[in-house]
């Protein structure tokens, strides 16, 4: 229960649809109860859920695929305490994290959503921590190119 919120939204960022992500989610938490004597280091769950939440979603791609186009697609957006301008900045945001290629997205995320250290993220993807690191810096790098320079990055009207 304590990560359910985390992982909802890690899963939003990687499909970018409500149904789907509550999908993973569900098989994810399912997942993790059937295996749950796997679990040997309870202080380890958080890092143990997102590697299951990592293979549901790459499990989805192996399944058939439905067509999620008719749902409305709900928007995380905390509208009781943002005014409209740093929604839309906040939206802006997101497009612009969306539009990064998935390795430099994914310990982005890791960093924002979880609050994970760069030697968390490694452990999680699988990775040195330098290609972390390096990662890290690079999406950085390229979202602050986007954020000042928007006409060459995200459609500002979609």
């Amino acid at each position: 229960r304590s990560y359910h919120a985390d992982l909802f939204r890690y899963a939003y960022w990687l499909c970018q649809h409500k149904a789907v992500a509550e999908d993973i989610l569900q098989e994810t938490f399912l997942r993790a109860w059937k295996n749950l004597d796997t679990l040997a280091d309870a202080g380890a769950a958080k890092s143990w859920l997102i590697t299951i939440l990592r293979r549901e979603n790459a499990r989805r791609f192996e399944r058939k695929q439905f067509d999620y186009q008719d749902i409305e697609q709900d928007v995380l957006i905390d509208e009781h305490n943002a005014s409209p301008e740093q929604q839309a900045e906040q939206k802006l945001i997101r497009q612009h994290i969306q539009q990064l290629a998935s390795d430099y997205r994914e310990p982005l995320l890791l960093q924002l959503i979880f609050g994970m250290t760069g030697e968390e993220i490694a452990m999680t993807l699988e990775l040195n921590l330098n290609t972390v690191n390096t990662r890290l810096f690079r999406a950085r790098q390229q979202l602050k190119e986007q954020l000042q320079h928007p006409a060459r990055g995200v459609d500002q009207h979609g």
